[in-house]
């Protein structure tokens, strides 16, 4: 039996699951201003950041993990590469989100309120690090032999001194939202997606994560409780169920006779075709003039010669 196609293809948005676009604004924009005076809130904490600095550092040795400074000494082999990460850590955070949701809101609505959803359980977490875990980062630990390549090779979104920095709170390393978010992005393109080349957008939170390491802006660790916290969020938020994804196994019209020059089963084979099946299972169905039926059933007649020959074998036997 052959089937439709399996492939989901692209469709038009579902406009009616689309939130009201001025309740949407002001809610992101309201989420936003949270998480930039959440991060303010958490300043200050100078050597509790320093002391819990230094056990990071030394649980990632206990751990083995691979250390910041050799993903920086590659970046540092040319000018170019590492101003060129110092840009996309500055730029691209908050572009790559924001255009993220205005995508999904315009092409998925439902997908995007999954994501919103995600992201703001998310930073909401992170938020709540901040302010129980204050950590400097690996650019201000001395153990770490990293350097500030903000500050000497620019760009850089924070102030020279980090304990009265009024933009940015520099004490906010743990959990990465660069990565967090960089995650999500990806991982809500591919399920709101079906192209083939989907899975490229993967590289988005790879190449996130060797910036900010490389940057010294943050270490391991930041990026594994992220991804723990991120896999929580979504684990509480599942996306919806999409129509496009939804295989469409409905047989073709044309096997139950409805199509022209469509096969037939073997059963209504014969000169007659479909007509004399129908006429052998209903042989009182009522003709096109709505009476009885215009071929009327026929006594059983042997064929010629039949019963002589039967009554000769029977003599034949006596």
């Amino acid at each position: 039996m052959t089937y439709a196609r399996t492939e989901p293809t692209d469709q038009e948005p579902d406009i009616r699951a689309r939130p009201p676009l001025v309740r949407e604004f002001l809610l992101v924009a309201g989420l936003f201003l949270a998480y930039k005076f959440g991060r303010q809130a958490a300043n200050g904490h100078v050597e509790e950041a320093f002391r819990n600095a230094g056990n990071v550092w030394d649980l990632e040795r206990a751990l083995h993990l691979p250390g910041e400074g050799a993903v920086q000494g590659l970046l540092l082999h040319g000018q170019p590469l590492i101003h060129a990460a110092n840009t996309y850590y500055a730029t691209v955070h908050f572009p790559a989100t924001a255009l993220f949701l205005v995508w999904l809101y315009w092409r998925r609505p439902r997908h995007y309120v999954w994501a919103r959803r995600v992201l703001a359980a998310l930073t909401a977490a992170a938020l709540v690090l901040h302010l129980l875990f204050p950590l400097a980062p690996p650019r201000m630990l001395p153990v770490a032999g990293m350097i500030d390549t903000g500050q000497i090779y620019g760009p850089t979104v924070y102030g020279q001194t980090p304990a009265t920095d009024t933009m940015a709170n520099q004490f906010a390393a743990m959990p990465s939202l660069h990565v967090g978010w960089a995650v999500m992005v990806a991982v809500g393109l591919i399920v709101a997606t079906r192209s083939r080349w989907r899975w490229l957008w993967l590289l988005h939170p790879v190449l996130t994560q060797l910036v900010v390491v490389g940057t010294a802006n943050h270490y391991w660790l930041d990026a594994i409780v992220v991804a723990a916290l991120l896999a929580v969020a979504l684990a509480a938020f599942r996306p919806p169920l999409s129509a496009r994804s939804a295989p469409a196994r409905q047989p073709r019209p044309e096997l139950w006779g409805i199509g022209g020059g469509s096969p037939v089963p073997a059963y209504a084979g014969g000169a007659a075709g479909p007509a004399a099946f129908a006429q052998a299972v209903a042989p009182g169905a009522s003709g096109p003039g709505g009476g009885a039926s215009a071929v009327p059933p026929q006594p059983f007649e042997p064929a010629a010669g039949a019963g002589s020959r039967a009554r000769a074998r029977a003599g034949a036997v006596r």
